[in-house]
């Protein structure tokens, strides 16, 4: 990734876009390379732009955030794009799909400049931008439509510390929260996540949330 973040904006009103522009491009380590109104041109211009990071607005005409997402970051792409989805409602069931469909994070429309810019800052490197409290209302609403089975697998490759460390996890605890409930140090919780998502083969925090919601985990 390159020094200045390129940020590609997707959003279906002509008013947000500029209000992302303008607050985005006013950043000295940031530069919006492009923008559009619906996903499927989104993904025409990632091709093209090579963005860093896409701000993507989950409900478009053509095609939406979630199957654009889905061709940018999801299962098979070869070089995914880090997709930070917008959306309006924080309980939106939309969210919950495009996470499952590779996107880094979410945020709401009306999240203060600063926290837009945070954001961008933290996909950009690669963690994952997913607000604790959202995290347990938005996953444990929407995770049972999607788990296969309410049975707990026995066989996952984790120990029985990294399973206790993901169970935390998925209830949106931060690093920090789960040191302190575990009595460990948050640079220990950091390497177990890192070991976490190395033996399950998952990108982020995020995909992670997800797995656990999905493998019966978490109830």
């Amino acid at each position: 990734m390159s020094e200045t973040i390129r940020v590609l904006v997707c959003d279906d009103q002509m008013l947000i876009r500029t209000g992302l522009r303008t607050v985005i491009d006013a950043q000295p380590d940031m530069e919006v390379v492009g923008e559009c109104g619906n996903g499927e041109d989104a993904v025409d211009l990632c091709a093209r732009l090579k963005p860093d990071v896409v701000v993507m607005d989950v409900r478009m005409p053509v095609l939406d955030g979630i199957e654009a997402t889905r061709s940018l970051a999801g299962v098979g792409v070869a070089e995914p794009t880090k997709v930070l989805v917008v959306t309006t409602f924080n309980l939106d069931e939309y969210v919950y799909e495009a996470l499952r469909a590779g996107a880094s994070g979410f945020l709401l429309k009306d999240a203060p400049p600063a926290q837009l810019l945070y954001g961008i800052r933290t996909v950009s490197t690669g963690a994952a931008l997913l607000d604790p409290e959202v995290t347990r209302q938005l996953v444990g609403t929407y995770a049972a439509r999607v788990r296969p089975s309410v049975r707990v697998r026995d066989d996952l490759p984790l120990t029985p510390r990294e399973l206790e460390v993901l169970r935390l996890i998925a209830e949106g605890l931060s690093n920090r929260e789960i040191a302190s409930a575990l009595t460990l140090s948050p640079e220990t919780i950091k390497t177990f996540v890192s070991r976490i998502l190395t033996k399950l083969n998952l990108r982020d925090r995020v995909q992670a949330v997800v797995y656990a919601y999905r493998q019966g985990l978490v109830a």
